[in-house]
């Protein structure tokens, strides 16, 4: 196993998991994938009969003694090299149109595959890694796949056609001559495949630092304002420069090991051309041979030096696209932390009761965040999870929204287990209005409908009124289809929190969960939403997170949350009401203000 994220071991992945996650892509189009090789077969034969006819021209022109006569058979000759080379080039056309057929199709398939199965790993997985370097190989993947289906039937292909096909055609004519174009191609590809695959360890290296460059690069600049408000450009421009240095460092190597190669291969070309001709110009003084095999040889050395010399820069970059699709099919082959059991039912929810039972969660043997907890929540009942920092209060959601799994003991919805449900219908069931809403780069309206993309557009704006939205979309160039920016960025982050709130509102599902839904408003704002989010939460289950005790006065209980455990419960009155009650305790210092984070302290 290969240790690749602090916190992610991907399975180790060799040619043939790589050439099967390509299949997957290929299949649906196959057939057209074997029009593409049998018509570029064809048109490479055609290339090899051509020069043939080449031979039996300067054959004839060498003879000739009635010009007349000749000529009638030289252009004879010549409609027939016209007639194969229009039947190569017709070949190539349909060759390269079922190509575009199947590639275009096929490169579509892979990148919906890639993105279906890094969108179902886990919370955790996407917490471990760089959204950049995911999108880059991603990207990377499918351009591999383009990359080694070119080189394999438009280079790797013809060679081989052309190899076997000039052997052919020379042992006819003589056989030692052809023995020496053999064994010459054989030295020739060994030199470069043995070299090429030696240096693959390499450019698997330069992919992985190009990843990290990458990742370097979508991190700084998605943080570009904090890293100006630290004044730290100094600091991330240096560390961006160590990461690029270390890539043009490896890459430098590897391009000076191209360059061995290329030399190599240079002087095997000399070699062949010297050897070739040495022999023919024996055997020609013999009367063994004619002038036209000196020209059919010429046309053959030309066409396999043609193809040969590029066969280093083929090798690698076959050797790149696997490297390039290895990181993904990493990824792809890598098990999905969280999955539906076989034969999940859909979860559909009558009263919303939620029961968590003997529930316990850890990251490691060392980090224990929650520890036998055992709450029942009833039917529309509205409860706060209160606690410090780190107390475990926002692990709550995320296992009961299956973001996480328990380490030990279940959580009941209607006293079906979550875990017996799909992922999806217990999501639909649950509206959350997250502490920091993350929007897409759409426009408002889309925003709001992402839990109910066919809502109508008086429920957008009944919903945008309750959330408050429609005081600050008035004042939008496009209204509800204005776009918020990546992330929403176009958007102050108490107008994303209404965009979220405006979002559950529509989504209307019977459990509704609030993590510090309000936090980012003012004190205006705040007691508008307040409003909204009461209506909400009538009739349904509601579960609410929140530093701010002020906004969890009104609920039906109270659980106080410390070290993982459940230390106290109960509604605010009987709390407060309470000798040595820690919530009192927090209520009094904080009076009406945010609970702070050293609360233990005291």
């Amino acid at each position: 196993m290969e240790k690749i994220q602090k916190n992610t071991i991907y399975p180790k992945v060799g040619l043939k998991d790589v050439l099967g996650a390509f299949w997957c892509g290929i299949k649906p189009k196959k057939w057209w994938m074997f029009m593409v090789i049998g018509f570029i077969i064809s048109a490479n034969v055609l290339g090899i009969i051509v020069p043939i006819f080449y031979k039996q021209f300067f054959d004839v022109i060498v003879v000739a003694d009635d010009k007349d006569l000749v000529a009638k058979s030289l252009l004879v000759i010549i409609f027939y090299i016209l007639f194969f080379n229009l039947v190569q080039w017709l070949c190539y056309r349909l060759g390269t149109a079922a190509n575009i057929k199947y590639q275009i199709a096929t490169i579509a398939k892979l990148k919906q595959q890639a993105y279906n199965h890094s969108m179902e790993h886990s919370y955790s997985f996407f917490t471990n890694n760089f959204v950049g370097s995911l999108v880059q190989k991603v990207n990377r993947f499918a351009r591999s796949f383009e990359r080694l289906s070119d080189n394999i039937l438009w280079n790797l292909l013809p060679l081989a056609v052309k190899l076997i096909m000039i052997f052919i055609v020379v042992a006819f004519i003589n056989r030692w001559m052809a023995l020496i174009i053999l064994i010459w191609a054989v030295i020739f590809l060994l030199f470069n495949v043995i070299f090429s695959n030696w240096k693959l360890k390499y450019d698997v290296k330069v992919a992985e630092i190009d990843s990290k460059t990458t990742g370097y690069l979508a991190d700084t600049l998605t943080n570009q304002n904090t890293v100006s408000l630290f004044g730290a450009f100094k600091r991330e421009s240096e560390g961006f420069k160590s990461i690029t240095n270390k890539q043009a460092s490896m890459t430098r190597f590897t391009w000076w090991l191209d360059w061995v190669i290329e030399a190599g291969q240079a002087f095997l070309g000399i070699a062949i051309e010297f050897i070739l001709f040495f022999y023919v110009l024996k055997y020609w003084q013999e009367g063994l041979v004619t002038i036209g095999v000196f020209v059919l040889l010429q046309a053959y050395v030309i066409d396999l030096m043609h193809q040969l010399w590029g066969f280093t820069r083929i090798v690698r970059d076959v050797y790149q696209g696997y490297a390039d699709a290895k990181e993904m099919v990493e990824i792809m082959k890598l098990p999905h932390e969280i999955v539906d059991v076989p034969k999940a039912k859909e979860l559909k929810v009558k009263t919303g009761e939620i029961k968590f039972k003997n529930l316990q969660f850890s990251f490691n043997e060392t980090r224990k965040v929650l520890q036998n907890i055992n709450i029942t929540v009833k039917p529309g009942e509205r409860i706060a999870l209160i606690g410090p920092s780190g107390a475990g209060k926002t692990t709550f959601v995320k296992l009961l929204l299956r973001l996480y799994t328990p380490t030990g003991g279940h959580i009941l919805i209607d006293d079906k287990d979550i875990a017996m449900v799909t992922q999806d219908s217990l999501r639909k069931n649950i509206s959350l209005v997250p502490q920091d809403p993350i929007l897409f780069h759409r426009t408002l309206a889309e925003n709001i409908t992402y839990g109910k993309p066919n809502a109508t557009k008086k429920e957008i704006e009944k919903a945008a009124k309750l959330a408050h939205c429609d005081e600050f979309i008035k004042n939008l160039p496009y209204g509800l289809e204005t776009f918020v920016g990546e992330r929403g960025i176009k958007l102050s982050g108490g107008e994303r929190q209404r965009v979220a709130i405006a979002r559950a509102i529509l989504k209307n599902a019977p459990i509704l969960i609030l993590d510090e839904a309000t936090s980012s408003l003012d004190s205006h704002s705040e007691a508008l939403i307040q409003d909204a989010l009461n209506t909400l939460m009538e009739g349904r289950t509601t579960i609410v997170i929140a530093h701010r005790l002020s906004t969890i006065a009104k609920m039906d209980r109270i659980i106080v949350v410390d070290n993982g455990k459940i230390i106290e419960e109960g509604s605010h009155t009987d709390l407060l009401a309470r000798q040595n009650s820690l919530y009192k305790k927090l209520w009094t210092l904080q009076a009406g203000g945010f609970l702070t984070e050293d609360i233990n302290e005291e």
